[in-house]
């Protein structure tokens, strides 16, 4: 079962894992990111979504900004400790502060085409055109569970189910090189990231058809 969703925002930052310091975004969504929007609509243990096409309707640009970042983290150990011990766990984000640099796309809009596959966790009165008919409603109302963003948290999405017809993306082809498309979780202990090599062709990534790399 497919369906369309249609995503824009003002800015986007898909994060490439090779860049430590500061945060510089790839020129599209990837898979994961474009499948954690879908999740955030809909989602449903007794099924996962696969999205197979990516159209890119605003011309790729990129825009620079500085951020506000912490250097810190909260870890299990130190919740523990806290807990046990009855002291406060926070961080001062006064002293923490950062600024860093990062490249984002600006003005970005998507069409995301997916299907999703039933699991073995469905339960026995589930089917597919139960949950497309679900996912398509919430489309339409704009419900979701949380507010899907675009790449990080701060650059949040605008969504809508698309009903037109032919999608208009931006007619121009590029190789985007290698790129992350997912975290496989086959080892939940240990996942481990898997990579394509993307094309864009007249606006649209298929991805069904490209090269993988783990």
């Amino acid at each position: 079962m497919a369906i369309k969703m249609e995503v824009w925002g003002d800015y986007a930052c898909f994060t490439r894992p090779e860049m430590k310091a500061e945060r510089v975004s790839y020129d599209i969504p990837t898979h994961g990111a474009a499948r954690g929007m879908i999740e955030a609509v809909f989602f449903h243990p007794g099924l996962v979504w696969r999205v197979d096409r990516i159209h890119v309707l605003n011309p790729i640009a990129f825009t620079n900004m500085r951020r506000n970042e912490v250097k810190s983290k909260l870890s299990a150990s130190n919740a523990m400790s806290a807990a046990r011990n009855g002291s406060p766990l926070f961080i001062a984000s006064s002293r923490d502060i950062q600024q860093r640099a990062a490249m984002l796309l600006r003005d970005v809009h998507y069409v995301f085409e997916a299907h999703f596959e039933m699991t073995e966790k469905a339960n026995p009165g589930d089917n597919p055109g139960k949950f497309q008919d679900i996912v398509k409603r919430r489309l339409r109302k704009g419900a979701c569970y949380s507010t899907p963003y675009l790449g990080t948290r701060e650059c949040s999405a605008h969504f809508r189910l698309w009903e037109g017809g032919d999608i208009p993306a931006i007619q121009e082809s590029r190789d985007l090189g290698w790129m992350l498309y997912d975290m496989d979780y086959t080892d939940p202990g240990n996942p481990q990231p898997v990579f394509i090599r993307a094309n864009m062709v007249n606006g649209v990534i298929d991805l069904t058809d490209c090269e993988v790399a783990r």
